[in-house]
Protein backbone atom coordinates (compact mmCIF):
# COMPACT_ATOMS: atom_id res chain seq x y z
CA UNK A 1 0.00 0.00 0.00
CA UNK A 2 1.18 3.37 -1.14
CA UNK A 3 1.66 6.62 1.23
CA UNK A 4 -0.15 9.94 0.00
CA UNK A 5 3.33 11.66 -1.70
CA UNK A 6 2.92 14.86 -0.14
CA UNK A 7 2.63 13.44 3.25
CA UNK A 8 5.29 10.82 2.92
CA UNK A 9 7.86 13.94 2.33
CA UNK A 10 7.59 14.64 5.68
CA UNK A 11 7.89 11.21 7.00
CA UNK A 12 4.73 11.79 9.00
CA UNK A 13 2.35 9.05 10.05
CA UNK A 14 0.13 7.51 7.63
CA UNK A 15 2.77 4.99 6.05
CA UNK A 16 1.85 1.56 4.61
CA UNK A 17 0.75 -1.21 6.97
CA UNK A 18 3.52 -3.07 8.63
CA UNK A 19 5.07 -0.06 10.52
CA UNK A 20 5.34 3.92 11.05
CA UNK A 21 7.63 6.27 12.51
CA UNK A 22 4.78 8.77 13.51
CA UNK A 23 1.34 8.64 14.01
CA UNK A 24 -1.13 12.12 13.85
CA UNK A 25 -2.69 13.13 16.85
CA UNK A 26 -5.91 13.94 15.29
CA UNK A 27 -7.33 13.09 11.84
CA UNK A 28 -10.08 15.15 10.26
CA UNK A 29 -12.63 13.75 7.63
CA UNK A 30 -14.56 16.24 6.28
CA UNK A 31 -13.26 20.33 4.95
CA UNK A 32 -16.25 22.02 5.02
CA UNK A 33 -16.74 24.57 7.76
CA UNK A 34 -17.08 22.04 11.25
CA UNK A 35 -13.60 19.97 9.70
CA UNK A 36 -11.60 23.19 9.60
CA UNK A 37 -12.61 24.29 12.32
CA UNK A 38 -11.65 21.29 14.46
CA UNK A 39 -8.68 21.14 12.54
CA UNK A 40 -7.45 24.65 13.06
CA UNK A 41 -8.13 24.69 16.45
CA UNK A 42 -6.13 21.80 17.11
CA UNK A 43 -3.10 22.79 14.83
CA UNK A 44 -3.02 26.12 16.75
CA UNK A 45 -2.39 24.09 19.94
CA UNK A 46 0.88 23.03 18.04
CA UNK A 47 -1.13 19.31 17.46
CA UNK A 48 -0.33 17.57 14.24
CA UNK A 49 -3.30 17.62 12.25
CA UNK A 50 -4.60 16.53 8.90
CA UNK A 51 -8.13 16.75 6.83
CA UNK A 52 -8.94 14.69 4.61
CA UNK A 53 -12.46 15.35 1.81
CA UNK A 54 -13.40 13.75 -1.24
CA UNK A 55 -14.16 16.40 -3.12
CA UNK A 56 -11.28 17.75 -5.18
CA UNK A 57 -11.47 21.32 -4.77
CA UNK A 58 -12.96 23.35 -2.20
CA UNK A 59 -17.03 23.88 -3.05
CA UNK A 60 -17.25 27.55 -4.26
CA UNK A 61 -20.99 26.91 -3.91
CA UNK A 62 -23.19 27.82 -0.49
CA UNK A 63 -25.73 26.13 0.95
CA UNK A 64 -25.86 28.37 4.41
CA UNK A 65 -25.90 31.72 4.38
CA UNK A 66 -26.62 32.99 7.23
CA UNK A 67 -23.79 33.22 10.38
CA UNK A 68 -25.37 33.54 13.99
CA UNK A 69 -24.22 35.61 17.00
CA UNK A 70 -22.51 32.98 18.67
CA UNK A 71 -20.81 31.85 15.84
CA UNK A 72 -19.72 34.74 15.38
CA UNK A 73 -18.14 35.29 18.36
CA UNK A 74 -15.77 31.96 17.78
CA UNK A 75 -14.88 33.58 14.47
CA UNK A 76 -13.96 36.66 15.87
CA UNK A 77 -12.36 34.63 19.15
CA UNK A 78 -9.86 33.35 15.85
CA UNK A 79 -9.73 36.44 14.24
CA UNK A 80 -11.54 35.68 11.96
CA UNK A 81 -14.83 38.04 11.42
CA UNK A 82 -13.83 41.24 10.65
CA UNK A 83 -12.74 40.35 7.25
CA UNK A 84 -16.49 37.97 6.99
CA UNK A 85 -18.40 41.00 8.60
CA UNK A 86 -16.62 43.30 5.75
CA UNK A 87 -18.13 41.01 3.13
CA UNK A 88 -21.61 39.99 4.38
CA UNK A 89 -24.63 41.83 5.17
CA UNK A 90 -26.39 42.20 8.63
CA UNK A 91 -29.68 41.20 8.93
CA UNK A 92 -31.79 43.05 11.78
CA UNK A 93 -35.31 42.73 10.49
CA UNK A 94 -37.47 39.92 10.25
CA UNK A 95 -40.74 40.11 8.11
CA UNK A 96 -43.30 37.39 7.70
CA UNK A 97 -45.80 39.14 5.93
CA UNK A 98 -47.77 39.39 9.31
CA UNK A 99 -49.79 42.00 10.17
CA UNK A 100 -47.95 44.73 12.37
CA UNK A 101 -44.61 44.36 9.81
CA UNK A 102 -41.46 43.78 10.22
CA UNK A 103 -39.84 42.74 13.31
CA UNK A 104 -37.14 44.41 14.66
CA UNK A 105 -34.67 41.96 16.65
CA UNK A 106 -33.79 42.39 19.49
CA UNK A 107 -30.63 43.63 21.57
CA UNK A 108 -28.86 39.98 22.29
CA UNK A 109 -26.12 39.34 24.70
CA UNK A 110 -23.40 39.81 22.24
CA UNK A 111 -21.21 42.09 20.22
CA UNK A 112 -23.20 40.77 17.47
CA UNK A 113 -26.75 41.54 17.77
CA UNK A 114 -27.45 40.33 14.44
CA UNK A 115 -27.17 37.88 11.30
CA UNK A 116 -24.56 38.00 9.49
CA UNK A 117 -25.75 36.70 5.72
CA UNK A 118 -22.80 35.83 4.03
CA UNK A 119 -22.08 32.83 1.70
CA UNK A 120 -20.66 29.76 3.64
CA UNK A 121 -17.76 29.25 0.62
CA UNK A 122 -16.58 32.52 1.64
CA UNK A 123 -16.71 30.73 5.61
CA UNK A 124 -15.28 28.02 4.34
CA UNK A 125 -11.97 30.02 2.64
CA UNK A 126 -11.24 31.69 5.93
CA UNK A 127 -11.08 28.78 7.94
CA UNK A 128 -9.75 27.08 5.36
CA UNK A 129 -6.49 30.01 5.33
CA UNK A 130 -6.45 29.70 9.06
CA UNK A 131 -6.60 25.93 9.70
CA UNK A 132 -3.72 25.80 6.86
CA UNK A 133 -1.80 28.91 8.71
CA UNK A 134 -1.61 27.31 11.87
CA UNK A 135 -0.39 24.18 10.62
CA UNK A 136 -3.02 21.89 9.24
CA UNK A 137 -2.59 19.76 6.27
CA UNK A 138 -5.37 19.72 4.03
CA UNK A 139 -5.57 16.90 1.63
CA UNK A 140 -8.29 16.76 -0.87
CA UNK A 141 -10.23 14.43 -3.37
CA UNK A 142 -9.17 11.37 -1.11
CA UNK A 143 -11.99 9.45 0.17
CA UNK A 144 -12.15 7.07 3.57
CA UNK A 145 -12.67 3.42 2.39
CA UNK A 146 -12.01 1.94 5.84
CA UNK A 147 -11.10 2.33 9.34
CA UNK A 148 -10.20 0.39 12.46
CA UNK A 149 -9.44 1.32 16.02
CA UNK A 150 -8.21 -0.23 18.96
CA UNK A 151 -7.35 1.18 22.71
CA UNK A 152 -4.95 3.70 21.16
CA UNK A 153 -4.74 4.15 17.83
CA UNK A 154 -6.92 4.34 14.72
CA UNK A 155 -6.32 3.63 10.97
CA UNK A 156 -8.09 4.64 8.45
CA UNK A 157 -7.17 3.40 4.76
CA UNK A 158 -8.34 6.19 2.02
CA UNK A 159 -8.18 6.10 -1.85
CA UNK A 160 -8.39 8.86 -4.02
CA UNK A 161 -11.68 10.20 -5.52
CA UNK A 162 -10.52 9.54 -9.03
CA UNK A 163 -10.35 5.98 -8.64
CA UNK A 164 -6.50 6.43 -9.80
CA UNK A 165 -3.71 5.71 -7.83
CA UNK A 166 -3.12 2.68 -4.82
CA UNK A 167 -4.58 3.09 -1.06
CA UNK A 168 -3.48 5.08 1.36
CA UNK A 169 -3.17 4.25 5.84
CA UNK A 170 -3.21 6.86 7.79
CA UNK A 171 -2.80 6.25 11.26
CA UNK A 172 -3.65 8.68 14.37
CA UNK A 173 -4.71 8.90 17.80
CA UNK A 174 -8.11 10.64 17.39
CA UNK A 175 -10.38 11.05 14.53
CA UNK A 176 -12.86 13.84 13.58
CA UNK A 177 -15.93 12.74 11.34
CA UNK A 178 -17.09 15.37 9.91
CA UNK A 179 -18.07 14.53 6.28
CA UNK A 180 -21.44 15.58 5.96
CA UNK A 181 -25.19 14.35 6.23
CA UNK A 182 -23.80 11.23 4.21
CA UNK A 183 -20.91 10.44 6.72
CA UNK A 184 -18.33 7.42 5.92
CA UNK A 185 -17.01 7.61 9.24
CA UNK A 186 -20.26 7.44 11.25
CA UNK A 187 -21.30 4.28 8.74
CA UNK A 188 -18.07 2.89 9.19
CA UNK A 189 -17.84 2.43 13.22
CA UNK A 190 -21.84 1.48 12.80
CA UNK A 191 -23.56 4.66 14.47
CA UNK A 192 -27.10 4.56 13.33
CA UNK A 193 -29.06 7.87 11.52
CA UNK A 194 -32.17 7.58 12.72
CA UNK A 195 -34.95 10.25 11.47
CA UNK A 196 -37.13 10.73 8.20
CA UNK A 197 -37.72 13.26 5.03
CA UNK A 198 -39.73 16.29 6.45
CA UNK A 199 -39.70 17.92 2.69
CA UNK A 200 -38.89 16.75 -0.40
CA UNK A 201 -37.88 19.03 -3.71
CA UNK A 202 -37.19 21.85 -2.13
CA UNK A 203 -34.89 24.67 -4.33
CA UNK A 204 -32.14 26.74 -3.35
CA UNK A 205 -31.37 29.65 -6.12
CA UNK A 206 -29.62 32.53 -6.31
CA UNK A 207 -31.68 34.93 -7.46
CA UNK A 208 -31.37 38.93 -9.05
CA UNK A 209 -34.17 40.71 -8.43
CA UNK A 210 -35.96 43.92 -9.23
CA UNK A 211 -37.69 45.45 -6.25
CA UNK A 212 -36.45 42.79 -3.89
CA UNK A 213 -36.77 43.70 -0.12
CA UNK A 214 -34.05 45.81 1.56
CA UNK A 215 -30.89 44.65 2.57
CA UNK A 216 -31.24 43.94 6.25
CA UNK A 217 -34.30 42.71 6.08
CA UNK A 218 -34.91 38.01 6.16
CA UNK A 219 -38.46 38.16 4.05
CA UNK A 220 -40.98 35.11 4.55
CA UNK A 221 -43.91 34.88 2.89
CA UNK A 222 -46.08 31.61 2.76
CA UNK A 223 -49.29 30.43 0.59
CA UNK A 224 -51.46 27.67 1.58
CA UNK A 225 -48.99 25.45 -1.21
CA UNK A 226 -45.86 26.85 0.36
CA UNK A 227 -43.47 29.60 0.84
CA UNK A 228 -40.39 31.82 -0.15
CA UNK A 229 -37.67 32.80 1.63
CA UNK A 230 -35.25 35.94 0.31
CA UNK A 231 -32.12 37.22 1.88
CA UNK A 232 -30.09 39.80 -0.01
CA UNK A 233 -26.91 38.41 -0.99
CA UNK A 234 -23.75 39.93 -1.81
CA UNK A 235 -21.96 38.54 -5.01
CA UNK A 236 -19.58 39.58 -7.65
CA UNK A 237 -21.94 39.76 -10.42
CA UNK A 238 -22.92 43.06 -8.28
CA UNK A 239 -25.98 44.49 -6.20
CA UNK A 240 -29.44 43.19 -6.42
CA UNK A 241 -28.67 39.59 -5.86
CA UNK A 242 -30.50 37.24 -2.95
CA UNK A 243 -30.64 33.60 -1.56
CA UNK A 244 -34.06 32.53 -2.24
CA UNK A 245 -35.52 29.41 -0.58
CA UNK A 246 -38.55 27.75 -1.85
CA UNK A 247 -40.72 24.97 -1.43
CA UNK A 248 -44.06 24.23 -3.30
CA UNK A 249 -46.32 20.95 -2.46
CA UNK A 250 -47.73 20.94 -6.21
CA UNK A 251 -43.86 20.64 -7.05
CA UNK A 252 -42.60 17.59 -5.18
CA UNK A 253 -40.83 15.79 -7.69
CA UNK A 254 -37.38 13.22 -7.66
CA UNK A 255 -34.36 15.12 -7.11
CA UNK A 256 -32.78 14.34 -9.88
CA UNK A 257 -35.42 16.00 -12.05
CA UNK A 258 -33.47 18.81 -14.02
CA UNK A 259 -34.05 22.11 -12.45
CA UNK A 260 -34.99 25.05 -14.69
CA UNK A 261 -34.70 28.90 -14.73
CA UNK A 262 -38.76 29.09 -15.00
CA UNK A 263 -39.39 26.69 -12.39
CA UNK A 264 -37.10 28.97 -9.68
CA UNK A 265 -39.28 31.77 -11.14
CA UNK A 266 -42.52 30.40 -10.98
CA UNK A 267 -41.84 29.16 -7.35
CA UNK A 268 -40.42 32.91 -6.38
CA UNK A 269 -43.50 34.32 -7.83
CA UNK A 270 -46.13 32.34 -6.61
CA UNK A 271 -45.46 33.45 -2.57
CA UNK A 272 -44.14 37.10 -4.11
CA UNK A 273 -45.61 38.11 -7.16
CA UNK A 274 -44.35 42.33 -5.89
CA UNK A 275 -41.16 41.06 -7.08
CA UNK A 276 -39.41 41.06 -10.41
CA UNK A 277 -36.72 37.79 -11.89
CA UNK A 278 -34.12 39.59 -13.47
CA UNK A 279 -32.05 36.61 -13.19
CA UNK A 280 -31.04 33.02 -12.33
CA UNK A 281 -27.55 32.28 -11.15
CA UNK A 282 -27.02 29.06 -9.48
CA UNK A 283 -29.70 26.52 -8.40
CA UNK A 284 -30.00 23.61 -6.72
CA UNK A 285 -33.08 21.01 -5.98
CA UNK A 286 -32.98 18.99 -2.20
CA UNK A 287 -34.26 17.48 0.24
CA UNK A 288 -34.84 18.17 4.03
CA UNK A 289 -34.16 15.39 6.66
CA UNK A 290 -34.81 15.33 10.63
CA UNK A 291 -32.31 12.89 11.78
CA UNK A 292 -29.87 12.59 14.44
CA UNK A 293 -27.14 10.44 15.96
CA UNK A 294 -27.80 8.34 19.55
CA UNK A 295 -23.72 8.31 20.15
CA UNK A 296 -21.05 11.08 19.36
CA UNK A 297 -18.40 8.98 20.23
CA UNK A 298 -17.49 5.65 19.66
CA UNK A 299 -13.96 5.25 21.12
CA UNK A 300 -11.43 7.18 19.55
CA UNK A 301 -13.59 8.28 16.79
CA UNK A 302 -16.25 11.60 17.42
CA UNK A 303 -18.95 12.80 15.21
CA UNK A 304 -19.85 16.52 14.79
CA UNK A 305 -21.58 18.88 12.03
CA UNK A 306 -24.43 17.00 9.62
CA UNK A 307 -22.16 13.99 10.27
CA UNK A 308 -24.16 13.71 13.88
CA UNK A 309 -27.65 15.83 12.72
CA UNK A 310 -29.35 17.03 9.87
CA UNK A 311 -32.31 19.24 10.08
CA UNK A 312 -34.61 21.45 8.16
CA UNK A 313 -33.09 25.02 7.10
CA UNK A 314 -35.19 27.26 8.42
CA UNK A 315 -33.42 29.40 11.04
CA UNK A 316 -29.53 29.05 9.26
CA UNK A 317 -29.08 26.63 12.29
CA UNK A 318 -26.55 23.54 9.88
CA UNK A 319 -23.69 25.44 9.57
CA UNK A 320 -23.48 27.24 12.59
CA UNK A 321 -23.88 24.36 14.97
CA UNK A 322 -21.55 22.43 13.43
CA UNK A 323 -18.97 24.99 13.87
CA UNK A 324 -20.23 24.83 17.62
CA UNK A 325 -19.83 21.39 17.59
CA UNK A 326 -16.27 21.61 16.42
CA UNK A 327 -15.40 24.38 18.60
CA UNK A 328 -16.24 22.50 21.94
CA UNK A 329 -14.49 19.25 20.86
CA UNK A 330 -11.35 20.59 19.53
CA UNK A 331 -9.73 21.62 22.62
CA UNK A 332 -11.28 18.86 24.47
CA UNK A 333 -9.21 16.46 22.29
CA UNK A 334 -6.00 18.60 23.31
CA UNK A 335 -6.82 18.35 26.81
CA UNK A 336 -7.05 14.59 26.76
CA UNK A 337 -4.03 14.70 24.46
CA UNK A 338 -2.01 16.75 27.72
CA UNK A 339 -3.39 14.73 29.92
CA UNK A 340 -6.68 15.54 31.05
CA UNK A 341 -9.01 12.18 32.07
CA UNK A 342 -10.72 10.37 29.18
CA UNK A 343 -13.86 11.07 30.58
CA UNK A 344 -13.32 14.64 29.23
CA UNK A 345 -14.37 13.24 25.58
CA UNK A 346 -17.41 12.03 26.96
CA UNK A 347 -18.89 15.45 27.49
CA UNK A 348 -18.97 15.89 23.84
CA UNK A 349 -21.95 14.03 23.22
CA UNK A 350 -23.69 15.02 26.76
CA UNK A 351 -23.07 18.62 25.89
CA UNK A 352 -24.11 18.99 22.06
CA UNK A 353 -26.39 16.26 21.40
CA UNK A 354 -28.77 18.19 23.43
CA UNK A 355 -27.77 21.43 21.73
CA UNK A 356 -28.33 19.02 18.22
CA UNK A 357 -32.03 18.34 19.55
CA UNK A 358 -32.65 21.51 20.31
CA UNK A 359 -32.02 22.39 17.07
CA UNK A 360 -34.14 19.66 15.26
CA UNK A 361 -37.28 20.81 16.91
CA UNK A 362 -37.07 24.65 16.68
CA UNK A 363 -36.16 24.25 13.04
CA UNK A 364 -38.68 20.92 12.51
CA UNK A 365 -41.43 23.57 14.55
CA UNK A 366 -40.73 26.41 11.96
CA UNK A 367 -40.94 23.94 8.69
CA UNK A 368 -44.20 22.80 10.04
CA UNK A 369 -45.61 26.14 10.79
CA UNK A 370 -44.60 27.54 7.16
CA UNK A 371 -45.85 24.35 5.49
CA UNK A 372 -49.21 23.74 6.93
CA UNK A 373 -51.58 23.55 4.49
CA UNK A 374 -54.71 23.56 6.71
CA UNK A 375 -56.84 26.67 6.73
CA UNK A 376 -57.63 26.59 10.47
CA UNK A 377 -54.03 26.20 11.65
CA UNK A 378 -52.52 28.85 8.88
CA UNK A 379 -55.13 31.47 10.63
CA UNK A 380 -54.25 30.69 14.01
CA UNK A 381 -50.84 30.93 13.18
CA UNK A 382 -51.07 34.05 11.70
CA UNK A 383 -53.27 35.29 14.53
CA UNK A 384 -50.82 34.19 17.28
CA UNK A 385 -47.73 34.53 15.84
CA UNK A 386 -47.35 38.70 16.08
CA UNK A 387 -48.55 38.92 19.24
CA UNK A 388 -46.44 36.26 20.84
CA UNK A 389 -43.55 37.96 18.46
CA UNK A 390 -44.06 41.04 20.16
CA UNK A 391 -43.51 39.83 23.99
CA UNK A 392 -40.10 40.98 24.81
CA UNK A 393 -39.34 37.56 26.78
CA UNK A 394 -40.75 35.10 24.23
CA UNK A 395 -39.68 37.49 21.44
CA UNK A 396 -35.96 37.43 23.02
CA UNK A 397 -36.31 33.23 23.89
CA UNK A 398 -37.58 32.44 20.13
CA UNK A 399 -34.44 34.89 19.07
CA UNK A 400 -31.71 34.05 21.54
CA UNK A 401 -32.55 30.33 20.95
CA UNK A 402 -31.70 31.08 16.66
CA UNK A 403 -28.70 33.06 17.67
CA UNK A 404 -27.04 30.70 20.05
CA UNK A 405 -26.95 33.62 22.81
CA UNK A 406 -29.34 31.84 25.09
CA UNK A 407 -27.33 28.20 24.86
CA UNK A 408 -26.20 26.54 27.91
CA UNK A 409 -24.60 23.59 28.96
CA UNK A 410 -25.88 20.81 31.94
CA UNK A 411 -24.27 21.78 34.82
CA UNK A 412 -23.46 19.22 37.37
CA UNK A 413 -25.23 19.07 40.94
CA UNK A 414 -24.00 21.58 43.70
CA UNK A 415 -22.48 23.79 40.63
CA UNK A 416 -23.56 27.34 40.66
CA UNK A 417 -26.59 28.33 38.10
CA UNK A 418 -23.68 30.14 35.74
CA UNK A 419 -22.10 27.31 34.99
CA UNK A 420 -22.52 26.24 31.49
CA UNK A 421 -23.65 29.64 30.25
CA UNK A 422 -21.88 31.42 27.76
CA UNK A 423 -19.34 34.10 29.72
CA UNK A 424 -18.94 36.32 26.30
CA UNK A 425 -20.89 39.31 27.20
CA UNK A 426 -19.19 39.79 30.69
CA UNK A 427 -17.34 43.21 30.73
CA UNK A 428 -13.38 43.05 31.38
CA UNK A 429 -10.55 45.84 31.42
CA UNK A 430 -8.82 43.92 28.96
CA UNK A 431 -11.74 44.12 26.66
CA UNK A 432 -14.41 41.89 25.09
CA UNK A 433 -13.40 37.84 26.02
CA UNK A 434 -13.54 36.86 22.28
CA UNK A 435 -10.74 39.58 22.14
CA UNK A 436 -8.84 37.33 25.06
CA UNK A 437 -9.00 34.49 23.53
CA UNK A 438 -8.00 36.10 20.21
CA UNK A 439 -4.51 36.53 21.48
CA UNK A 440 -4.09 33.47 24.38
CA UNK A 441 -6.42 31.09 23.47
CA UNK A 442 -7.35 28.96 26.53
CA UNK A 443 -8.69 28.72 29.89
CA UNK A 444 -9.77 32.18 31.09
CA UNK A 445 -9.72 32.87 34.88
CA UNK A 446 -11.89 36.16 35.19
CA UNK A 447 -11.69 37.65 38.40
CA UNK A 448 -13.72 39.96 40.19
CA UNK A 449 -12.98 43.86 39.91
CA UNK A 450 -12.42 44.46 43.50
CA UNK A 451 -9.31 42.36 42.62
CA UNK A 452 -6.37 45.08 42.57
CA UNK A 453 -4.85 43.43 39.89
CA UNK A 454 -5.29 39.99 37.84
CA UNK A 455 -2.83 37.29 38.91
CA UNK A 456 -0.01 36.10 36.91
CA UNK A 457 -0.95 33.64 33.85
CA UNK A 458 0.13 30.48 34.60
CA UNK A 459 -0.23 27.67 31.93
CA UNK A 460 -3.03 26.43 31.20
CA UNK A 461 -4.73 29.87 32.32
CA UNK A 462 -5.21 33.58 31.66
CA UNK A 463 -6.33 35.78 34.43
CA UNK A 464 -8.49 38.78 33.64
CA UNK A 465 -10.61 41.27 35.38
CA UNK A 466 -14.48 41.87 34.95
CA UNK A 467 -15.53 45.75 35.36
CA UNK A 468 -19.01 45.10 36.66
CA UNK A 469 -20.04 43.40 40.21
CA UNK A 470 -20.11 39.78 39.07
CA UNK A 471 -18.53 36.57 40.81
CA UNK A 472 -14.91 35.51 39.57
CA UNK A 473 -15.67 32.80 36.52
CA UNK A 474 -13.65 30.27 35.10
CA UNK A 475 -14.19 30.09 31.33
CA UNK A 476 -13.40 27.40 28.99
CA UNK A 477 -11.46 27.65 25.42
CA UNK A 478 -14.95 27.89 23.88
CA UNK A 479 -16.32 30.61 26.03
CA UNK A 480 -18.38 28.93 28.49
CA UNK A 481 -18.58 29.16 32.52
CA UNK A 482 -16.76 26.37 33.99
CA UNK A 483 -17.40 27.71 37.57
CA UNK A 484 -18.79 30.39 39.22
CA UNK A 485 -17.80 31.44 42.48
CA UNK A 486 -21.15 32.64 43.42
CA UNK A 487 -22.23 31.61 47.12
CA UNK A 488 -21.91 28.37 48.64
CA UNK A 489 -18.73 28.07 46.12
CA UNK A 490 -15.13 27.45 47.64
CA UNK A 491 -12.90 30.83 46.46
CA UNK A 492 -10.38 28.66 44.94
CA UNK A 493 -13.01 25.61 43.84
CA UNK A 494 -11.87 27.12 40.08
CA UNK A 495 -8.30 24.94 40.87
CA UNK A 496 -10.52 21.38 41.13
CA UNK A 497 -12.36 22.19 38.62
CA UNK A 498 -9.42 23.43 35.82
CA UNK A 499 -7.65 20.25 36.98
CA UNK A 500 -10.47 18.06 35.64
CA UNK A 501 -10.64 19.72 32.73
CA UNK A 502 -7.02 19.69 31.60
CA UNK A 503 -5.56 17.01 34.00
CA UNK A 504 -2.63 19.41 35.30
CA UNK A 505 -1.00 19.31 38.73
CA UNK A 506 -2.74 21.48 41.65
CA UNK A 507 -0.78 21.32 44.74
CA UNK A 508 1.50 18.80 44.00
CA UNK A 509 -1.09 16.10 42.81
CA UNK A 510 -3.21 15.11 39.69
CA UNK A 511 -6.96 14.90 39.49
CA UNK A 512 -9.47 11.80 38.70
CA UNK A 513 -13.37 12.64 37.97
CA UNK A 514 -14.49 16.04 38.51
CA UNK A 515 -12.13 17.08 40.47
CA UNK A 516 -11.24 14.22 42.95
CA UNK A 517 -7.55 13.91 43.68
CA UNK A 518 -5.50 11.07 43.44
CA UNK A 519 -1.66 10.37 44.09
CA UNK A 520 0.75 11.04 41.20
CA UNK A 521 2.50 8.54 39.24
CA UNK A 522 5.84 8.45 38.55
CA UNK A 523 7.25 11.08 36.03
CA UNK A 524 9.08 8.78 33.33
CA UNK A 525 9.19 11.76 30.87
CA UNK A 526 12.35 13.03 29.38
CA UNK A 527 13.26 16.74 30.72
CA UNK A 528 12.67 17.47 26.98
CA UNK A 529 9.22 15.83 26.88
CA UNK A 530 6.61 18.93 26.31
CA UNK A 531 3.77 16.69 26.75
CA UNK A 532 2.33 18.82 29.76
CA UNK A 533 2.76 22.20 28.05
CA UNK A 534 -0.54 22.12 27.24
CA UNK A 535 -0.98 23.94 23.68
CA UNK A 536 -4.04 26.06 24.48
CA UNK A 537 -2.64 27.65 27.61
CA UNK A 538 -0.42 30.36 28.05
CA UNK A 539 3.30 30.96 28.66
CA UNK A 540 3.96 27.86 26.93
CA UNK A 541 7.64 27.72 26.16
CA UNK A 542 7.03 24.57 24.01
CA UNK A 543 4.43 25.51 22.32
CA UNK A 544 6.12 26.69 19.23
CA UNK A 545 8.53 24.12 19.10
CA UNK A 546 5.69 21.75 19.19
CA UNK A 547 3.55 23.41 16.64
CA UNK A 548 6.69 23.25 13.91
CA UNK A 549 6.86 19.62 14.76
CA UNK A 550 3.06 19.31 14.36
CA UNK A 551 3.49 21.27 10.84
CA UNK A 552 6.67 18.90 10.01
CA UNK A 553 4.36 15.73 11.00
CA UNK A 554 1.10 16.76 9.12
CA UNK A 555 2.41 17.37 5.80
CA UNK A 556 2.32 20.59 3.50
Amino acid sequence: MAVDPSYAGHAAGARAQGGSSSVLDVLVVGAGPTGLTAAGDLARAGRSVAVLDRRPDRSRRSRAFATTASTLELLDARGLAEDLLARGVPARELDLGLRGGPLRLPPLASAFAFALVVPQAEVDAALDRSARAHGAAVHRGVEVVDLAQDDGLVVVTTRPTSGEGPPTTWRARYVVGADGARSTVRRLVGVPFPGRTVLSSMVLADVRLTGGPPPERLTVRTTTDGFAFLVAYHREEGAGWYRAITWDRRREVPLEVPLADAEVVDRLRSARPDVGVAEVGWRSRFSSDERQVGAYRVGRVLLAGDAAHVHSPMGGQGMNTGVQDAAGLAWKIDAVLGGAPDAVLDTHGSERHPVGRRVLRRSGLMARGLTTGSPALRALRDAVLPVVLRLPPARDRVVGGFAGTTSRYPRGRGEARLVGTRATAVPLVEGSLTAVLRTTPGFVLVEPRDVAAPGPAVAPLMRVRRTDRGPALLVRPDGYVAWAGTRGQAPDGWRAVLAWWTGTEVDGRRVGPRGRARTPRADTRSPSDDRGSRGLGVGVPARDARAQEARRRAGP
